[in-house]
């Protein structure tokens, strides 16, 4: 009898054991499960983290702004030419577009969005300064049930493209206004002369003088046209060489002596010996407009002096002053506009085409410098302009 019962006590002892063994086993897989499950929730959170990094990296080399709204046009994402465009630096999450930007017009555009209309534009203005054009690009963001979950908008920076329209209108009206007065002139005149004036030989005479005074101005007014189309597109080529920049303010000079003094102007020469990377050819058409100018309307009896003088980073800066009236504070940051005229009146009167300083500030920013102005109102005015400096020449031997 003894064996039976010792046969079943071992039976369950070894059970015991097993079941011991068993749930050993359990736990360690239990463990070794939650470790696993931790270790993939960690790496889809690196996944996702890094997604997300990617993703904000690919929107923030977007040179337009993009905006994501979720379904109550709260900000989900800003890349940062949008922060750009609008100037904010603060976190926009969470935060909706009126709260955050003060722009009506976009949630209007987003409400405009509908089943008929899935995606929407619109021009924005901005007001400045500076002045700003934005080109709005809203679409609905759909779920698998074709319900609305948000909204995407991306914004294009139009500024540029405005400000060369209004310039290209600008350009046109100037041009159409400096030709249709001597046009008009022109054809006034040879009209009366063909009315019988010819017949009075003072009279057409001085109609002829006006006529060929005007058909002067209208070529010069071409040229100047086509010297400024061919600056601005590139086409013009320059011959860059060194140029003894004493030698060409010399001939400059020389060549304007008899009209400064018809005026009663000295023309002052200060330029020292410097060797500059130029055009020659080039260089000297800006010291004859920057001469003719300082003639033109500087003071009657008074001064025109060149001077240069090197600058750092391996620069020559030259400029030309006279001692006339000056120039308002306000009109300097315009002057090398195209038919920019401080005295429109008088301008015209002395024969210019408005486009002597853009082709100036063309010319030296085609040789890697600037041209600007400076002046005090009754104490003249100055032209500079900077060319790249070779070498400092030694001084003549006398």
């Amino acid at each position: 009898m003894m064996w039976p019962l010792l046969i079943a006590v071992v039976a369950v002892v070894a059970l015991l054991i097993a079941r011991q063994r068993w749930r050993k086993k359990l736990r360690d897989c239990q463990q070794t499960a939650a470790t696993e499950l931790e270790k993939l929730r960690g790496d889809q959170q690196e996944a996702m983290q890094q997604l997300r990094s990617r993703q904000q990296t690919v929107f923030d080399s977007m040179t337009d702004g993009l905006l994501l709204l979720d379904a109550h046009q709260r900000i989900q994402l800003a890349n940062r030419a949008f922060q750009q465009m609008f100037a904010v630096v603060a976190d926009l999450r969470n935060r909706t577009v009126i709260e955050a930007l003060r722009v009506h017009e976009l949630p209007a555009l987003v409400d405009s969005i509908s089943s008929e209309k899935p995606v929407v534009s619109q021009e924005l203005k901005l007001s400045g300064p500076p002045e700003r054009w934005l080109e709005v690009n809203a679409a609905a963001i759909l779920d698998g049930a074709r319900d609305r979950e948000g909204t995407i908008m991306v914004f294009h920076d139009l500024t540029r493209l405005k400000q060369f329209e209004r310039a290209r209108q600008e350009f046109i009206a100037n041009v159409s206004h400096e030709l249709r007065t001597p046009l008009s002139l022109i054809k006034g005149y040879v009209e009366t002369l063909l009315d019988g004036a010819k017949d009075n030989p003072e009279v057409a005479a001085k109609f002829l003088q006006t006529v060929a005074r005007n058909a002067e101005r209208l070529r010069l007014l071409i040229e100047d046209l086509l010297t400024i189309s061919e600056l601005e597109s590139g086409q013009m080529k320059l011959n860059l060489q060194p140029v003894a920049l004493r030698s060409v303010s010399e001939k400059v000079v020389a060549d304007f002596r008899a009209r400064a003094a018809a005026r009663h102007v000295s023309l002052n020469d200060e330029v020292p010996a410097l060797t500059v990377l130029a055009d020659p050819d080039r260089i000297e058409q800006v010291l004859c407009n920057l001469v003719d100018n300082a003639i033109k309307y500087g003071r009657s009896g008074g001064e025109v002096t060149l001077r240069a003088r090197p600058e750092e980073h391996d620069l020559v800066e030259v400029g030309v002053t006279d001692d006339g009236p000056g120039i308002p504070a306000e009109a300097l940051d315009r002057l090398f506009e195209r038919f920019y005229r401080v005295d429109k009146g008088r301008s015209r009167e002395q024969g210019g085409t408005g486009l002597g300083l853009s082709i100036v500030k063309h010319i030296v920013q085609n040789h890697g410098g600037k041209a600007w102005a400076a002046s005090e109102l009754g104490k003249g005015a100055t032209f500079y302009f900077t060319l790249p400096m070779l070498q400092r020449e030694e001084p003549r031997q006398s």
